[in-house]
């Protein structure tokens, strides 16, 4: 494990080869599981502001599930998207195939850091690595391309914890004993 500021790197993450490879997988993450996408407390004004125009691209099965039951659950004291027969997120709908997200450019950070999930241990934020089966093809791509999970998601992990920590991130995985420069 890899602390960085305040925020623990499990060993999982470091060295993760990563990119996801849509054509391949047909946007099975947003299918696949129990629970949808987990939500920060903040992001829901933004999931609430935005969830009515979303709806336009939303089939009317799921438009009517919204209706009825709203877009976020609560479990074990966290918040999440819905899902529909405890499957596909109810933001999600398929286009010649492949399942797309309704709120793609506002949809939660936990979506775009998909695999990295954001854990707490020890009351700090722990980054594991979530690998699935559905993704053997991203991490087939990540490989052959040479890019590295840390990287795929690195947009995201700037946004949530800044420039500067990354950069940190960066700085001790390339002198990590696991391969990663």
């Amino acid at each position: 494990m890899l602390a960085v500021d305040d925020v623990l790197v499990d060993d999982g993450v470091r060295g993760a080869m990563f990119c996801c490879d849509l054509a391949r997988c047909r946007g099975a993450c947003c299918v696949e599981g129990e629970l949808g996408a987990p939500v920060m407390k903040e992001e829901v004004e933004t999931l609430e502001a935005i969830a009515g125009s979303a709806m336009t691209d939303l089939p009317e099965r799921s438009r009517r599930y919204i209706s009825r039951n709203g877009f976020l659950e609560q479990y074990q004291g966290e918040l999440f998207t819905r899902t529909i027969d405890d499957r596909e997120c109810v933001f999600s709908f398929r286009k010649n195939g492949v399942t797309l997200c309704a709120i793609e450019r506002c949809k939660p950070l936990s979506c775009r850091l998909f695999p990295v999930r954001i854990r707490k241990k020890f009351g700090m934020d722990y980054l594991v690595y979530e690998e699935h089966a559905m993704c053997h093809e991203a991490r087939k791509k990540g490989t052959e391309h040479r890019i590295f999970l840390i990287d795929y998601v690195g947009h995201s992990l700037i946004e949530k914890y800044g420039a500067s920590w990354f950069s940190r991130l960066q700085d001790l995985l390339s002198d990590s004993p696991l391969d990663y420069a």
